[in-house]
């Protein structure tokens, strides 16, 4: 079309220039040669309509959409004024079309500095989901959707869901398995009668229970020299375990807690719980938590490690 449109205007634009030396009565005689040509063929035609390529029209109202409406009405034409006058229309909406049309297709992109405050508020606040931080942008001004939030989230690799850093106490065990130790004094009686503390203790990483001793008499003295025993066996092993969790019990002295100290391990006492719950495990954690039942853990340590 472009092809067709180019030559018509050079060659009318010759045309025009032939014009030039025509005087104005050689003019007049030949528009009414045009015009009678134009009754000849309509004539011949009939009924039937003069079909126009997209160039010639776009040509014909290039040429005559200047012209006002009843001059256009006085001109000899295959068609109606109003067909220029629409012919023309089309031509401008299509071109402003083409001009408005938007590079890529979709919705356009969100403004870089909206983008640039969005991660920042999510890595300034990383407890706010996409929700929070949307009412956020709308206090300061900011007027962008929700899903636009949660898109410019995903694209970060940053979680949209909210509360997505909160975290249960299991959860928190998991993460800090391999620096946590649990320990606790558990009864038996021999078969003699003699009635037996055993001090265990469980790293929560590998699920191992250490036994650190018997005794029917747990001293303060004993109770140190079992601390010192497993500090220098994690030493030897390479652990480095952070917390040790146990009860109130009063069997645990201030020289346990000392010694544990010196060897850069946290002593963290656990919660106030009800005497003889069914699920209070080592150090006066859950059983679940700690990764064993503790009838399992009571059952495998007595009957293996302590003799009658």
């Amino acid at each position: 079309m472009l092809l067709r449109l180019a030559y018509l205007g050079v060659s009318n634009a010759f045309a025009m220039l032939r014009l030039l030396p025509m005087t104005d009565r050689d003019k007049d005689a030949e528009i009414l040669a045009l015009r009678h040509q134009i009754t000849v063929l309509e004539r011949q035609l009939g009924k039937d309509k003069v079909r126009f390529t997209p160039s010639d029209r776009a040509y014909l109202a290039a040429l005559l959409h200047r012209l006002p409406l009843h001059v256009l009405r006085r001109l000899r034409l295959l068609v109606r004024p109003d067909t220029v006058l629409r012919w023309h229309r089309s031509l401008v909406a299509r071109r402003h079309a083409a001009a408005c049309r938007p590079k890529r297709p979709g919705r356009p992109r969100t403004v870089r500095s909206i983008r640039v405050l969005v991660l920042r508020l999510a890595k300034e606040n990383p407890s706010w989901g996409y929700r929070r931080l949307h009412g956020e942008l709308l206090v300061l001004g900011v007027k962008v959707g929700a899903s636009t939030v949660w898109e410019i989230l995903k694209e970060a690799g940053i979680a949209p869901a909210p509360e997505r850093t909160s975290s249960t106490w299991a959860t928190f065990l998991r993460a800090q398995a391999d620096a946590l130790l649990a320990c606790d004094f558990m009864e038996t009686v021999t078969l003699s009668g003699v009635r037996m503390y055993v001090l265990v203790v469980i790293e929560h990483g590998s699920r191992r229970i250490r036994v650190l001793g018997a005794t029917a008499h747990p001293s303060a003295s004993w109770v140190a020299q079992a601390a010192k025993n497993l500090v220098m066996d994690l030493e030897d092993l390479g652990r480095r375990s952070r917390f040790m969790i146990r009860d109130r019990d009063g069997k645990f002295p201030d020289l346990f807690d000392a010694v544990l100290k010196d060897a850069r391990i946290d002593v963290v006492l656990s919660g106030i719980q009800r005497t003889g719950s069914a699920r209070q495990g080592l150090g006066g954690l859950d059983g679940r938590s700690a990764g064993t039942e503790p009838s399992t853990v009571r059952g495998r340590c007595l009957n293996r490690g302590v003799r009658p």
